[in-house]
């Protein structure tokens, strides 16, 4: 049975980051870890005033946490009603980062879904702080969910790709699982600048021909581009419903994650996006 985090801060963008996790592993066995951290000092003085003793400001700060996680669940039940899903309710007093690493070791998370606002109207945000340091600290899959995407069927992923991976590493199963229950194409992108592959690298995507041998794929070759604008070209040619990543230390994606001013890839924020951790992130 899969274990997912849902982490939520009771917002519509937390929300929409829940259902499309629903959605996409509606026809599994799922247990679902419904998370809402908080810290005291969150919490307006008002309320405080307004409900004084026996209850001090964290109790009162887990009481609303937890009557609200209960709601999130009793809203899910009402829209899906899928008995294959389980849920499990935390409200925990701690940092979110830490709580979902700390989750994450103590409930074996395959998987964490997230919601990210996007791109700010002036476009200089590329995901949520939050999600940006789930995906840079927790060694765990994380799929990020653009505010307000609707849920699509994955029919057509895109996986750009430098070829320097393990084919080894644990989460990639994952990848094909997606490809297997919604008969995705995967997209297998490698921005070519004028260097051919060398030996490992070219043994790498060997591999992967090989290990997708029993899914629809396809390998893709950008020449003259960096990943960025191979990825951006792609899109504009072809209807993409997810994008995967390999997060590998130095990096294509550690210059994409945390460059500040990124307009040139606000179009990443269209579509879901699963980051995977490099087996070298994993050590």
């Amino acid at each position: 049975m899969k274990r997912i985090l849902l982490p939520t801060d009771f917002s519509d963008n937390a929300y929409n980051a829940i259902r499309y996790a629903l959605n996409l592993f509606r026809e599994e066995e799922a247990t679902f870890y419904l998370l809402n951290t908080f810290t005291p000092v969150s919490y307006h003085t008002g309320y405080l005033i307004e409900n004084p003793a026996p209850y001090g400001m964290e109790d009162i700060a887990m009481i609303n946490s937890k009557r609200e996680v209960e709601r999130i669940e009793e809203r899910i039940k009402e829209e899906f009603d899928n008995p294959k899903h389980h849920f499990v309710r935390l409200s925990t007093f701690n940092t979110l980062i830490g709580e979902i690493k700390e989750t994450v070791l103590e409930h074996d998370i395959d998987l964490i879904v997230m919601g990210t606002k996007g791109a700010t109207g002036a476009k200089e945000v590329f995901i949520g702080t939050h999600t940006m340091y789930t995906i840079k600290k927790v060694n765990c899959p994380v799929i990020a969910v653009p505010s307000g995407f609707e849920f699509e069927k994955p029919t057509d992923v895109l996986f750009p790709t430098d070829y320097n991976l393990s084919i080894e590493n644990k989460y990639l199963p994952l990848v094909k699982e997606i490809c297997d229950k919604h008969k995705c194409r995967l997209n297998i992108l490698n921005a070519y600048s004028g260097v051919s592959l060398d030996n490992d690298r070219q043994k790498t995507k060997e591999n992967l021909d090989e290990y997708f041998k029993d899914n629809v794929h396809l390998f893709h070759i950008a020449e003259g581009m960096d990943v960025l604008e191979a990825v951006e070209d792609f899109q504009k040619k072809y209807k993409i419903n997810l994008l995967i990543m390999i997060h590998n230390k130095h990096s294509f994606f550690e210059n994409l994650l945390f460059k500040p001013v990124i307009n040139q890839i606000a179009y990443h924020t269209n579509i879901p996006f699963l980051v995977i951790p490099s087996e070298e992130r994993m050590k």
